[in-house]
């Protein structure tokens, strides 16, 4: 994988035969507001009430708008906490996505709920989704094959907070993706990409580890590598962070180029907002 530019490089221009893809992985917390560690607790009334989240989710909105995928984590799939609304569903109405899906991982008596989405501008072949192993169910991972058989997979996940249940989950993870020629894995890892668990994905699959490192967390003084998109089988550029809402996470955004008959548009195996 080719050093990444600074966030202000152009973007290399794609060949008739290539395609530029803009992507794009958020934690976006449920569409709550956290811009200080006290607010953990001074806002804690937002991780089960819904008041304030419209304006938050309206701002997300707007900046995923630009982009052709964007994988989501902490969407709320539909909980008191979110106004029994799919937080995925008004994301890609908002920013005019055609095609999302999403995958409820974790629900807690119908007042908070958590789900991985992902919202994309082309038709995905086929969208599934596995629960990931962990001492604690919850976790999972949602990916879309675009193309045939070479076509680009795209996986998005939200691993554990343990090392331990993140090797499983990242093993789990290199299994899946193995054979995959062309992919992108992306989310919210919980951990740096030169972790030792990381380790058994990148011997297992093609996937790289990014040529620098972008700070994540926390939002309003990053200090920590915890979101990533990894690339495997495709030439990238222009890797970048992002504010997205007031959410406790940066967003993180990156360009890839690849075949055009990968991301061509067919009829979808699972439909939008299935």
């Amino acid at each position: 994988m080719p050093p990444s530019p600074s966030p202000n490089a152009a973007a290399p221009s794609a060949s008739p035969s290539r395609h530029t893809l803009s992507v794009l992985s958020a934690n976006i917390q449920a569409g709550s507001s956290t811009q200080a560690y006290r607010e953990y607790v001074s806002r804690s009334w937002s991780h089960v009430l819904p008041a304030g989240k419209r304006d938050n989710l309206a701002a997300i909105a707007r900046t995923v708008a630009p982009f052709d995928i964007v994988g989501l984590q902490e969407s709320d799939p539909g909980s008191m906490r979110s106004g029994f609304n799919n937080q995925t569903r008004v994301l890609a109405e908002a920013a005019h996505f055609p095609f999302w899906s999403h995958q409820p991982n974790r629900s807690i008596a119908r007042i908070a709920g958590s789900a991985n989405g992902l919202l994309s501008r082309m038709a995905p072949t086929e969208v599934l989704d596995y629960p990931l192993p962990g001492r604690i169910a919850g976790r999972g991972v949602l990916m879309a094959r675009y193309g045939g058989d070479d076509g680009l997979t795209v996986a998005v996940a939200h691993l554990s907070l343990g090392a331990q249940s993140r090797h499983a989950q990242l093993a789990f993870l290199a299994e899946l993706l193995g054979d995959a020629p062309h992919a992108v894995l992306m989310g919210d890892f919980n951990c740096h990409h030169e972790a030792k668990e990381m380790q058994v994905l990148y011997r297992r699959t093609r996937l790289e580890p990014p040529a620098c490192t972008h700070l994540t967390f926390p939002s309003w003084r990053p200090a920590r590598c915890l979101d990533h998109i990894l690339i495997g089988g495709v030439a990238c550029s222009g890797l970048r962070t992002l504010v997205a809402g007031r959410s406790d996470h940066l967003a993180i955004a990156v360009d890839i180029e690849v075949d055009a008959h990968l991301v061509e548009s067919r009829p979808a195996a699972r439909a939008a907002g299935a």
